[in-house]
């Protein structure tokens, strides 16, 4: 179990995104959370595309992280790491305007995808393990999530919403 005494060191500061996921109750929203309001300062300003390079640079470093602390601690998905929690978060944003309205749904719709978990996520979820465990099934919920509010938003121009 990943505890405080280990917050310092670097993986588990990263995984855990600067401490959020071992705020209590429910981790991963406080992970959704923060990355929502790193993505509103930080990222929504540049390009998708730009966006999108960040996400994977960020979801490989943290799929290598996850994979070198289960093997040092013997841990499985913990709660306290929540960096899937970030990149999915991310991939759900990218290509949405900065507006409370989008973000808002864009949090909604992700947790409760990675809550509910529904078909292929669920799948990744159960079937998948080590640190592509645990940062996959987030990154498809986020997909996912960009995937339907795309479509939103599409809709919505054209009259068609």
């Amino acid at each position: 179990m990943l505890t405080l005494k280990l917050f310092f060191q670097p993986a588990v500061f990263w995984l855990t995104a600067g401490g959020l996921g071992f705020l209590r109750p429910a981790p991963g929203t406080w992970g959704s959370a923060g990355a929502l309001v790193f993505w509103w300062f930080l990222l929504s300003p540049l390009h998708w595309s730009l966006q999108l390079v960040i996400i994977a640079a960020y979801f490989a470093l943290s799929w290598w992280l996850c994979n070198r602390l289960i093997a040092q601690l013997g841990l499985r998905d913990e709660p306290q790491i929540v960096a899937d929690e970030v990149a999915g978060m991310w991939l759900a944003l990218a290509w949405l305007p900065q507006s409370l309205g989008w973000a808002l749904a864009a949090f909604v719709l992700f947790r409760a995808a990675d809550i509910l978990k529904p078909g292929p996520i669920g799948v990744l979820d159960r079937r998948l393990h080590s640190g592509l465990g645990i940062m996959a099934d987030d990154l498809l919920a986020g997909g996912l999530c960009a995937l339907v509010l795309g479509l939103a938003a599409i809709a919505l121009r054209t009259g068609l919403g």
